[in-house]
């Protein structure tokens, strides 16, 4: 497998008068060929904390089924939620081995409530939901707790020490900073939501916990937090108290699954790594199907114990552990393998000393438990699969031998039915299926005709390292090319549920003529003190001859889409890596893909699973991806790679509609 250093590589250096910092050069990749998935071709392990994956046990745990987040009252038509971020200790490795501490969002009216990932909000199509957020992280006596994991202070990040005038910055540093122990910041962003400014999550509006010993001098919020206060008073007459933040959805989409987590400047890769995310579906309205056409139900709010369900969550993640229970996170750039000979990082360099550019864990996760089993019946099942790695681009296949060789061969197609804006226009069958982080899958598995008494396996021939085409070696099978244990069991209910094939699923109402045509650029930047460390990762626009002008969070805004326009944006990758691009506050919808680096190519449409409205696409280095949205919300969003190791290091820009 290619070294941790290899993976982030580059040619050379172009672009160094493209209005940057004296010390940052733009790499564009050299495309260097890569490994077919092929059979008997696997990566080697995964490095990572002081626990060997293989000495987990798989398929021992059964799968956790999150259960619906309890409300805390419903009126004048709106449904409210009291949820707030706390520290626990879960049983994520089987019993046996040692629990895990987590942060974790949950009811502060029940503590049973808190778990990693978050239970699912359940919400109605035109039926707003209010949810206090809000920040607990500190300890029975009142202090605030520190990070589970080492966070990064030359980042351009959160930055509380930085006081009134240095919050929301990269601060300059005399001599190399060790993490930052602090009180934690937080914000939580409803992705894919279709909300008012104040209610997205932005990423300087976050606050921290009310602890009694945060020092006088640190800033306890971020900067857009009181701008964003003042806008939900007057919008929704609520009142933020210290420590949480009042947001509003307006639930005026199309039914779907979305998801909450994280996210916070500089901050989202640990916030979300230590457990800060969660489920959120949008049901009901034209946009849905009635009762009963597809496989249910699903958990919900005050079921009793021993109700089953088909229709089911599957949060995705990779962790990786230490021998005692901890999650494993890199506490330096070393991790990465490019850890310059002549010592540590120096504050006069253009490299952060503890941020990776990509994290992989080495230990498959999914809800909660480390390669769990599901007894399921002889029936159609509905899974809503969310990929919430940082990093990690999953191809998931049903198999037989979960220690075959790559590519294995399908036991069942995965029926393909909605992605992250709802519905596709008509069921798409699958043999193997991609999932970059932060995309949704909504499938279906029909077990109806497989013998009682089969286990079957969910199976990851995705790379274990940065995805960047159809070219790759798959993970490795011991260990990330295995996800969870599928075991037939009797049947005990009937299935009325109608065959995925004979689906007909909602009308897709198109959009509406393009009044603009935007180009944007993905980046890379290499350091100019050590040769081929990648420094960050960066968005930009597209200049009049061609080349690509990279832009720093703090740089003025570029994307000013106005009110109501439809635009398209082309989105060229210089990269080596592939990009799940996130624009907030829209769903848009994939038009093509066009080569254009080392040589220009033919527009290819998006693949038979990308023809609904979507919130995130993969953009595949050398290509133009072309996508299309209607902006008609004003406000201060965001646009950003959701690698979020990327998107904590620069490769986020601030968007201004209207």
């Amino acid at each position: 497998m290619l070294n941790r250093r290899q993976l982030f590589k580059a040619s050379a250096a172009t672009g160094a008068a493209l209005a940057l910092p004296a010390a940052w050069t733009l790499r564009q990749s050299a495309f260097a060929g890569a490994v077919s998935l092929s059979g008997n071709v696997s990566a080697g392990a995964v490095p990572g904390g002081t626990l060997d994956p293989l000495r987990v046990p798989k398929y021992v745990t059964p799968l956790f089924i999150l259960p619906a987040m309890p409300q805390s009252g419903s009126s004048s038509g709106i449904d409210s939620y009291q949820i707030a971020a706390r520290q626990l200790t879960q049983q994520i490795l089987p019993t046996g081995l040692p629990a895990t501490t987590v942060f974790a969002y949950g009811s502060p009216n029940n503590s049973s409530t808190f778990h990693y990932p978050g239970y699912t909000i359940e919400a109605r199509t035109g039926r707003p939901v209010r949810v206090t957020w809000a920040n607990q992280l500190v300890t029975p006596s009142g202090d605030f707790r520190p990070h589970l994991f080492p966070v990064d202070q030359t980042l351009h990040w959160a930055n509380p020490p930085g006081g009134l005038s240095g919050r929301d910055s990269r601060p300059d540093f005399t001599s190399t900073p060790g993490p930052y122990r602090g009180p934690v910041p937080m914000v939580t962003h409803l992705h894919g939501a279709h909300s008012f400014e104040e209610s997205d999550g932005y990423p300087e509006a976050w606050y921290l916990p009310v602890a009694r010993n945060i020092p006088s001098s640190y800033a306890k919020v971020g900067s857009f937090y009181d701008r964003f206060k003042a806008e939900a008073h007057a919008r929704n007459g609520v009142n933020w108290s210290p420590g949480t933040s009042i947001y509003q959805y307006v639930n005026d989409q199309r039914a779907t699954g979305l998801w909450y987590h994280s996210h916070d400047l500089g901050m989202t890769r640990v916030n979300m790594y230590a457990g800060l995310a969660g489920m959120y579906l949008l049901r009901g309205g034209s946009s849905d199907l009635p009762t009963g056409v597809l496989p249910g139900p699903a958990p919900k709010a005050g079921d009793p114990a021993g109700t089953r369900y088909y229709e089911i969550p599957l949060v995705v993640q990779d962790r990786s552990f230490n021998a005692d229970g901890s999650l494993f996170f890199p506490d330096s750039r070393g991790f990465f393998g490019d850890t310059p000979p002549n010592g540590p990082w120096i504050p006069s360099t253009d490299v952060s000393p503890i941020w990776n550019p990509e994290f992989f864990g080495n230990t498959m996760v999914v809800n909660g438990r480390t390669w769990p089993t599901l007894t399921v019946e002889p029936r159609r099942y509905r899974f809503r699969v969310l990929n919430a790695c940082n990093t990690r681009v999953v191809f998931l296949k049903v198999a037989t031998d979960p220690l075959a060789p790559r590519p294995a061969p399908s036991a069942l197609p995965i029926w393909v039915i909605g992605t992250d804006g709802g519905f596709l226009p008509a069921p798409a069958s699958l043999a193997s299926m991609r999932i970059a982080p932060a995309e949704r899958m909504d499938v279906i598995i029909d077990f109806s005709r497989v013998p009682v008494g089969t286990r079957l396996y969910l199976i990851n021939e995705g790379p274990d390292e940065p995805f960047g085409g159809d070219e790759f070696e798959p993970a490795d099978p011991a260990t990330t090319g295995q996800v969870m244990q599928f075991v037939v069991g009797p049947r005990l209910s009937t299935d009325s549920s109608v065959p995925p094939s004979q689906l007909r699923l909602p009308t897709l109402r198109p959009l509406g003529p393009t009044t603009f045509t935007r180009r944007v650029s993905l980046n890379e930047m290499e350091s100019q003190f050590y040769p081929d460390a990648p420094a960050m990762a960066m968005l930009g626009t597209m200049l009049s001859n061609g080349l690509p002008q990279a832009l720093t969070w703090g740089a003025p805004v570029t994307e000013t889409p106005r009110l109501n326009s439809t635009e398209v944006w082309e989105i060229y990758n210089f990269t080596e890596d592939g990009h799940p691009i996130h624009i907030h506050q829209v769903q848009f919808q994939v038009i093509n893909r066009q080569p254009f680096n080392p040589t220009p190519g033919a527009a290819r449409p998006p693949e038979n699973w990308e023809t609904g409205f979507k919130d995130t696409v993969v953009a595949l280095p050398g290509e133009i991806t072309r996508v299309k949205s209607t902006f008609d919300i004003a406000g201060r969003y965001v646009w950003h790679c959701h690698i979020i190791d990327h998107e904590d290091n620069e490769m986020m820009r601030p968007m201004q509609i209207g």
